[in-house]
């Protein structure tokens, strides 16, 4: 009996489909931990939003654009002392910056939903403000079309009262 050993065409065909399920394979598990990722800035979004419903407990407001939400540790960055005397904080431990180390936009007013409810924004790993995988604190309200939906219990939405100065 004859033993035929492979040609180098069909190697070279085995080789190709092993590296195309490797790809495929690959960018499998590239998206999940994309996915993943983002999930993790969410969960800070959520726990940076009930620290935020704390502060405007205490202040009657949330922090000013100037302030940032480096506020919610740093006392000093408040500016009237009848404000600082009011401040119960460290509300949450320092977060420098999102998980792709570029810093959190805050906006208050917000632009996404409306102007009662401040905005947090992650630019995600491209960097880039505005594109697809941006990463808000409004996220878990956007329905099926990514649309945000109006929700009144949701942190940060609704009116905050004002303090009487």
């Amino acid at each position: 009996m004859h033993r035929r050993a492979f040609t180098l065409f069909e190697l070279l065909i085995v080789i190709s489909i092993l590296l195309a399920l490797g790809a495929i394979v690959t960018v499998s598990f590239l998206s999940v931990g994309d996915q993943a990722e983002a999930d993790i800035q969410r969960a800070q979004f959520d726990q940076i939003d009930s620290a935020m419903e704390r502060f405007r407990i205490d202040m009657k407001r949330y922090p000013s654009e100037d302030e940032g939400i480096a506020v919610l540790w740093n006392k000093e960055l408040i500016e009237e002392e009848a404000d600082q005397a009011r401040w119960k904080g460290i509300y949450i431990s320092a977060i420098e910056s999102d998980n792709w180390n570029r810093p959190i936009v805050y906006r208050y007013p917000g632009e996404l939903v409306d102007e009662s409810v401040y905005d947090l924004v992650s630019l995600g790993p491209d960097g880039e403000e505005n594109t697809e995988d941006d990463v808000t604190n409004h996220d878990r309200r956007k329905n099926a079309d990514g649309e945000i939906e109006a929700d009144d219990s949701f942190p940060g939405s609704g009116e905050p009262t004002t303090s009487a100065s």
